[in-house]
């Protein structure tokens, strides 16, 4: 799962210098999904090197993933948001989405292993 956690932060990085560049903006905002992709990157690699805390780490980048979509979709649909900003948007919304479910899927296989022992 660090893995998917790393890949995930590496799309969220480059989907917001990806915005920032081609919208021409000096707004730090446009690098939000940036900032929080390397949050991403951070804890994955945390889980990497220290497994005996990685399903905590892993559980942090799930809430994260969560507070990702609801302010996400909370801002593109309350401001009503066009252009640029809607793609970074929605576009951190199917990042974090994917990872999200996929985070949820190990969170269950890791409880079936568990209770089958």
């Amino acid at each position: 799962m660090a893995q998917k956690t790393i890949g995930a932060g590496v799309a969220l990085i480059a989907l917001g210098v990806l915005v920032s560049i081609a919208s021409d903006s000096s707004s730090a905002t446009s690098l939000i999904p940036a900032i929080v992709g390397a949050v991403f990157v951070v804890l994955g690699l945390g889980a990497r090197m220290r497994p005996a805390i990685a399903h905590h780490l892993m559980h942090a980048t799930a809430a994260l993933a969560l507070l990702i979509i609801l302010g996400s979709l909370g801002s593109a649909i309350g401001r009503g948001s066009t252009g640029w900003a809607l793609f970074a948007q929605l576009g951190s919304v199917v990042i974090a989405g994917v990872y999200l479910g996929y985070a949820v899927a190990s969170f269950r296989r890791a409880r079936q292993a568990r209770s089958a022992e």
